[in-house]
């Protein structure tokens, strides 16, 4: 969408990509290159080398957009801070290793997080909520903070295949709640699956879809869950977004039990496919969905086995959705304009 609004006159594009992603971007303007920069995510040598990999392009301005910033690199910068998840709930993939380890690791995210928003030009914060986040738990002035919200797909294209090819692909059956997402202990998934439980009492024929990459969380809750116990409990692995419409689609509802998120996904994609959603009241999520949805108190399972209950009963009904103004708040153009209007006002 940059390639879209951007004269020849004012930018000049770097892309710095990856060698496993490079193909993936194929430049449609003179004024965008793609420039192959290997250097591992969250490693030592992204934060020694890839500076000065940058500093041989005298960039008048680098937008990172995630926290790890090299701290290394002091020219003109923009950061994008998706939230403070891990400042909040630590949850790192090396979980496996050595307590000590661990904390080495919590204490770097929270000096590179508060040195890297701290030495940034201005900070692009994805919603409201992450923005008052920011300000309250890394004291960062109000003005260096631009909310800028990002697109969603709207509408997923439909896929040719047949229901039964997907749903035998992924071992779905019918009927079925649908989660969408990983499965971080944030998540709450291990109070989602008890209340499901209680709820399948009344409703033996319901299942519980659980869609989400088989990464280290997934596989350490996959192993807790007692399968005797916890009936109707389906792992589908991840779910390719070409196929991902015809699960939203088939689903009963959608739910979305998460504690903490700087924006969230999977609930307002479904929301825009038509799918009634129960979902979490924390940090972002009323700000995102609106009115449309019904929400419940995620540390409650009371609370969530009620909304669970009231929108299954009423999954038919289907809410009376404004996909206008929903498509004029989260698309990626109006990302994009408003991202080269900071882009402007930082350079100049």
């Amino acid at each position: 969408n940059l390639e879209k609004i951007s004269d020849k006159e004012d930018w000049q594009f770097f892309i710095f990509l990856r060698k496993e992603r490079i193909n993936d971007f194929k430049p449609k303007k003179k004024n965008f290159k793609k420039v192959e920069a290997n250097f591992s995510w969250y490693s030592w040598e992204e934060q020694f080398f890839y500076p000065f990999f940058l500093n041989r392009y005298k960039l008048d301005l680098m937008h990172f957009t995630h926290f790890n910033v090299p701290l290394l690199y002091w020219r003109k910068n923009i950061i994008t801070i998706h939230d403070l998840i891990l400042f909040h709930y630590p949850t790192f993939r090396s979980t496996t290793l050595s307590k000590f380890y661990y904390l080495i690791k919590l204490l770097a995210y929270k000096i590179v997080i508060n040195i890297t928003t701290w030495k940034a030009d201005r900070i692009i914060a994805i919603s409201n909520f992450t923005k008052k986040d920011l300000i309250k738990s890394l004291k960062i002035p109000d003005s260096k903070i631009e909310v800028v919200y990002q697109g969603c797909n709207l509408v997923f294209k439909k896929n040719k295949k047949k229901t039964d090819d997907i749903f035998e692909k992924y071992g779905i059956m019918k009927p079925y709640l649908l989660y969408v997402g990983n499965a971080y202990p944030h998540k709450n998934l291990k109070r989602l699956i008890e209340v499901f439980q209680v709820f399948r009492k009344k409703h033996s024929q319901v299942n519980l879809v659980l869609t989400g990459e088989k990464d280290y969380f997934y596989q350490c809750l996959e192993k807790k869950i007692d399968s005797k116990k916890n009936q109707g409990i389906i792992f589908s692995g991840f779910v390719e977004e070409e196929d991902l419409k015809m699960v939203y689609d088939q689903s009963e509802l959608v739910v979305f039990p998460s504690l903490y998120e700087g924006f969230g996904f999977p609930p307002l994609e479904a929301l825009v496919n038509g799918k009634p959603v129960a979902c979490s009241n924390r940090t972002s999520m009323i700000e995102i969905l609106g009115e449309k949805v019904e929400y419940f108190d995620p540390e409650s399972s009371k609370s969530m086995l009620n909304c669970l209950e009231k929108v299954y009963k009423n999954r038919r009904k289907g809410a009376k959705l404004d996909l206008n103004k929903i498509k004029e708040k989260f698309n990626w153009f109006k990302t994009a304009k408003k991202t080269l209007k900071i882009y402007d006002s930082v350079a100049k």
